[in-house]
């Protein structure tokens, strides 16, 4: 099959600086490299921040950056094989596939023990120019791509979700939830509610889902939280204490990315308790690091990426396990960029936002 010479992309040329392009080159197919036509690609809340200049991407007085412009943003892509280079064994053109979101090295430390995961490279799609994403109507899966097959009869609503609840999936493994602890899901976007859905199949004495949108905490019940808070309505402290005969949370996951949330788990965390930090920040947050250490003795972990989870969660959503509906509110053309981001910002009450192809 010929791969046309030039495709419609979004393309980054700088911090803030997004277009559509109309005519962006094709990837050309190395004799390693699959290419995919793209059917899907969601917008993740780290796609926003990067828009609008978050230091985590564009670097500031403490982190370098990490975007490497011009490049075609999206992380959360899939499609069906329309090329591969002469030494791919074991697919067939159209043939739909997704991948994790980096590409390991396979040569650093961190590849070797198998942690891939944390590669030193460290080249994630859709940030780097070296690494298109999947924006665009073709992106090239080069040599080391973690790939996995997506079920040809699953919707695309389903399978554009297979990238965020892998990052779910990973951030609830790292909370270690055992069946007699009351957890604490703060936040109920698609990440969150991708938490919440794996870890209802958990069953913890209590699963609790936190958001300051009520819209967002039915779906979190619908999806199995046994008990949902609005921390903007309630005294929360107070219910978790009711909750725990006075002792706080087990497990508090962090999942909207929003300082005050920190804060806030730190507060309702029981001493020894486990906190998981996964989301992507906008700005910084700074806390009382005595709580951690000489006052509850907690152990802090973070969340990064999905290891090891496609597998899982494509199996679990397309048997059911792991609850979808509704979860994507609204596809667009790769043309309608400006008013996809603007929904993907919640604005008008949407989880995920998605462009097909």
């Amino acid at each position: 099959m010929s791969l046309p010479k030039t495709m419609k992309a979004l393309v980054s040329y700088g911090q803030t600086d997004y277009r559509f392009v109309p005519d962006y080159p094709v990837p050309e197919c190395g004799s390693d490299d699959i290419i995919i036509k793209t059917e899907g690609c969601g917008i993740c809340a780290g796609d926003l921040k990067c828009r609008h200049g978050a230091a985590m991407f564009w670097g500031d007085d403490i982190q370098p950056g990490y975007a490497r412009p011009p490049f075609v943003p999206g992380h959360e892509f899939l499609g069906v094989i329309a090329a591969m280079g002469s030494n791919v064994k074991g697919y067939a053109l159209g043939e739909r596939i997704t991948a994790d979101q980096i590409v390991p090295c396979g040569e650093c430390m961190f590849c070797k023990s198998g942690k891939y995961w944390m590669c030193q490279v460290h080249n994630v799609f859709g940030f780097r120019k070296e690494l298109p994403g999947g924006m665009a109507e073709y992106v090239k899966y080069p040599k080391n791509a973690v790939i996995h097959r997506v079920p040809q009869d699953m919707p695309l609503e389903q399978a554009l979700l297979i990238e965020p609840y892998s990052c779910s999936k990973h951030a609830v493994d790292r909370g270690n939830i055992q069946c007699d602890e009351v957890v604490v899901i703060s936040g109920a976007g698609t990440l969150g509610l991708g938490m919440v859905a794996y870890a209802a199949m958990k069953r913890p004495k209590a699963l609790v889902s936190l958001d300051i949108s009520d819209q967002r905490l039915a779906k979190a019940k619908e999806f199995g939280a046994t008990h949902i808070f609005n921390p903007s309505k309630v005294d929360l402290m107070e219910e978790i204490l009711k909750l725990t005969n006075g002792y706080g949370c087990d497990v508090y996951i962090e999942a909207t990315g929003h300082p005050s949330s920190v804060i806030q788990g730190l507060k309702i965390i029981r001493k020894l308790g486990k906190f998981v930090e996964f989301s992507v920040f906008g700005a910084p947050t700074t806390v009382d690091w005595t709580i951690i250490g000489d006052t509850k003795e907690l152990d802090i972990m973070g969340a990064h990426l999905s290891p090891y989870c496609f597998p899982f969660v494509i199996e679990n959503i397309s048997k059911g396990n792991l609850k979808t509906n509704g979860v994507v509110s609204n596809i667009f053309k790769i043309e309608e960029w400006e008013k996809a981001f603007e929904y993907a910002a919640g604005t008008h009450g949407d989880f995920k936002v998605a462009f097909a192809f």
